[in-house]
């Protein structure tokens, strides 16, 4: 009997990730990534940062190539596709959907001074109210640069997309998008519940650029027969489900209603969380999205909070200090050491300017070492620590947005990893956190499972989720913690 199975394409900035997820078990029967070092990030000028999006293309295909190998699987036997992708890039195509340019992706800065023009003279009352953020450096400002830098192109352009869009448009020869896609761009309007047509007319775009908008969760094209031959897909098969990646990560973690968090800690850190009523921070220190099942009926909010001084700490802290010693072995350092380390703190800010700190960037420092009392053990404890509080930092911000966090959700990668951050997050935040076993490219093939009807909902779908572990707040040693928390948050208050 054939097995039946869904796939899932995670496209990245650093590689392409294909899945096949077995319908019934719910098992990843395959998966593999191009390519196997991580994809060039073209910067002709300092702070630019590109990618052709044909490249995009080929590394899915080779990926989906390899687990269809593997498995043997035939295109009859796949269900349904789900796509998730890098959030905030600008794909632009002509009419007869040619890419004009290479994709100005997430990390691209170029566009900040007219995502700030466009707060300044719109007001924050407008953008926040209503785009639930500044315009910044999102897809709509990167739009702004292209016509005002390249107008003869952007004269060209008839859609613009975001990389899951255009990956989409590869499979099936249809230009759509998402309300989620739109709000990300900051091309969503929360309180007209519509594109967002004054800052499209602040800038001087045609709402006629934007793909016609499909439910996240739905039947949105389906595979060309030319995308078929190519692959060796199933001309027809559903395209039922995308999303950013840090919606599809809380969509792979079963993280759907109010209140509940999803969180990696990666090189940089996030901690994803739902919101049931449209709000947004006024300092706009945490960004405000439509989460993946957001509709116009149901008011579903992510709340974005991103660290960029998480785990490339951890790192810099074992190329530098512990070179010798594995990262176990720097986790079993660091629990050779009390809470709180003894008095050292670190603030981890030192890649680049922190959102949560209002794009300031303090940079990485080190408080209260003594030469006399303290060894490697306290800076590797400090580091985690520090990692930590800045987490909580942002979690406090979130809080006050009227989020309740009672349970994190995570992978069991990365900095989770680690006993000691684990038991640090749980003890400050007072959150219990649940381990379980999934990533990207299985979300989005799960995503394309109810978006298809193939699961009648996400506990369906996520039922057969393995949970790894379960870590809750100690309560013996909850004033440790939050001792060395305010004793953090002291040296913080000093830098700014």
């Amino acid at each position: 009997m054939a097995r039946r199975y869904l796939l899932g394409f995670d496209v990245g900035s650093s590689s392409v990730k294909a899945s096949l997820t077995d319908v019934e078990t719910g098992e990843i029967a395959a998966s593999a990534f191009y390519p196997d070092h991580e994809a060039p990030i073209t910067a002709v000028k300092a702070g630019w940062a590109e990618q052709d999006p044909q490249m995009w293309w080929d590394n899915a295909k080779l990926s989906l190539k390899k687990i269809m190998s593997e498995t043997g699987a035939k295109g009859d036997d796949i269900q349904a596709i789900g796509i998730s992708y890098q959030m905030h890039g600008l794909v632009c195509v002509d009419k007869n959907q040619q890419v004009l340019r290479p994709s100005i992706i997430w990390c691209d800065s170029r566009a900040v001074p007219y995502g700030e023009k466009a707060f300044k003279e719109l007001g924050a009352e407008q953008c926040l109210s209503h785009l639930l953020n500044s315009p910044g450096n999102f897809t709509a400002s990167k739009l702004a640069w292209v016509k005002e830098n390249e107008p003869e192109l952007f004269d060209k352009i008839d859609k613009i997309m975001l990389p899951g869009d255009y990956i989409a448009m590869k499979l099936s020869g249809d230009v759509k998008t998402t309300i989620g896609g739109l709000s990300e761009g900051m091309m969503w309007d929360f309180k007209e519940k519509k594109p967002a047509k004054f800052l499209l007319d602040y800038f001087g775009f045609s709402e006629s650029v934007l793909p016609e908008i499909v439910p996240t969760f739905s039947v949105q094209s389906v595979v060309s027969k030319s995308a078929a031959e190519e692959l060796g897909l199933k001309e027809g098969t559903p395209i039922s489900y995308r999303a950013g990646d840090q919606p599809n990560n809380a969509v792979s973690l079963n993280v759907f209603n109010p209140g509940e968090i999803a969180s990696t800690a990666g090189t940089s850190g996030v901690v994803y969380g739902v919101l049931g009523d449209v709000n947004y921070d006024p300092k706009s220190r945490v960004n405000t999205f439509a989460h993946a099942n957001y509709t116009t009926e149901m008011d579903r909010l992510g709340v974005l909070l991103c660290i960029n001084g998480t785990g490339i700490l951890n790192a810099w802290v074992h190329r530098n200090i512990t070179p010798d010693v594995s990262y176990a072995d720097m986790n079993d350092l660091a629990a050779s050491v009390p809470i709180g380390s003894e008095g050292v703190s670190i603030i981890p800010f030192g890649n680049g300017a922190e959102r949560v700190l209002e794009n300031q960037e303090t940079g990485c420092s080190i408080h209260g070492l003594n030469f006399n009392k303290h060894n490697r053990a306290h800076i590797v404890r400090a580091a985690q620590e520090g990692i930590v509080f800045s987490f909580c930092y942002g979690m406090e911000i979130m809080e006050k947005m009227g989020m309740d966090i009672k349970k994190i959700h995570a992978g069991k990668a990365n900095m989770f990893l680690s006993p000691l951050f684990r038991d640090t997050l749980a003890g400050v935040s007072g959150a219990t956190i649940e381990l379980y076993e999934t990533d990207g490219s299985a979300g989005a093939a799960k995503g394309a499972g109810i978006g298809a009807g193939i699961y009648k909902d996400h506990d369906e779908a996520f039922a057969t989720l393995k949970k790894l572990a379960v870590i809750e707040p100690d309560s013996v040693k909850r004033e440790e913690y939050l001792n060395a928390y305010e004793n953090w948050k002291e040296k913080l208050a000093k830098l700014r």
